[in-house]
């Protein structure tokens, strides 16, 4: 019976070294040591509230033993760009890129409808412009729509649409549609205990619609701002986006005026404001469908306004 006793024994020794092994740490450290290198890596790098460090700081901070880590880091989404806050923290302002940065051009494209337009929506006005936006796809022009949260909540599916179309970007035109300043073109007033309430619901509104990733850029209604405006929203870390070429599209009825006048106006690195409106703006699609073919006629690009920023200096 001696060979069972050699099994015992054999068994014995066995578990002692694993003991042995699990008291010390003995084993391969370097793949639970990778892994706990990784995951705060991946971490920092998505967290909504969190600035992406310098490439020079990524560098330094993964491991060179640990390619995972730096695989999570290269893979990690970056935020969109935005200007500094101004003086006293206040929001900034973005009108156009550098003239130096490129023949680059953005169509921005405000979808307005104020909070009280309902019942003239439901009696069949249409605040919408699916034409303009078939002619935008079908002339891969991409652009910048600045989205009030009503229209979105008028008009979800189109929302959507254009929130999951890379060809788009969504930023945010307020909820209300309400002025944030008085006197601005006979809009009502928003408060300014409420301002920064009726921007982040205006996000609130786009989440709902289905827009996944709307960006921190935020036109006031009408263009009207002044300090106590900027002041109110600079908590929502957003950059107000303005434009240096007013297309001159809203109520227009003349397509080529509303051509000429964008036409005349565009320099590199213009942003230029029109209307995605049927009932507002009614020319818009046609005199699109004349800018976009003359202006890479002259050698001009179509780009986001987020690329803009990024020329001029924009952090991410």
């Amino acid at each position: 019976m001696i060979l069972p006793a050699c099994r015992r024994q054999a068994a014995a020794l066995c578990a002692l070294t694993a003991a042995l092994a699990a008291l010390t740490g003995c084993g391969t450290p370097e793949r639970p040591v990778a892994a706990r290198t990784a995951a705060p890596a991946s971490t920092a790098a998505s967290g909504p509230a969190t600035t992406p460090a310098s490439p020079g700081a990524s560098a330094s901070a993964a491991s060179p033993a640990s390619p995972s880590a730096a695989s999570a880091t290269a893979a990690a989404p970056s935020r969109p760009p935005t200007l500094a806050p101004g003086p006293a923290g206040l929001t900034p302002v973005f009108r156009s890129a550098p003239r130096a940065a490129g023949r680059t051009v953005a169509l921005t494209f405000d979808a307005d409808m104020t909070a009280d337009q309902g019942p003239r929506a439901a009696a069949g006005e249409h605040f919408d412009n699916p034409g303009l936006i078939a002619a935008l796809r079908e002339l891969k022009v991409p652009s910048t729509v600045f989205m009030t949260g009503r229209w979105a909540e008028e008009y979800p599916d189109q929302a959507r649409s254009l929130g999951r179309d890379p060809r788009f970007e969504i930023a945010n035109h307020s909820y209300s549609h309400h002025a944030f300043t008085g006197d601005c073109y006979g809009l009502p007033t928003v408060p300014e205990d409420r301002m920064r309430t009726d921007v982040e619901r205006a996000y609130s509104a786009f989440r709902k619609a289905g827009v996944p990733d709307a960006m921190p850029y935020f036109r006031f209604p009408g263009g009207c701002y002044d300090s106590r405006a900027l002041r109110a929203v600079s908590g929502t870390g957003v950059t107000a986006v303005q434009w240096d070429v007013v297309s001159g599209d809203a109520f227009a009825t003349d397509a080529d005026a509303v051509a000429r006048q964008v036409l005349d106006g565009v320099r590199p690195g213009s942003v230029v404001v029109m209307h995605c409106t049927r009932s507002a703006a009614p020319t818009t699609e046609q005199a699109v469908r004349t800018i976009v073919p003359e202006l890479r006629r002259r050698g001009y690009r179509f780009v986001k306004v987020s690329e803009l920023i990024a020329a001029a200096g924009g952090r991410r």
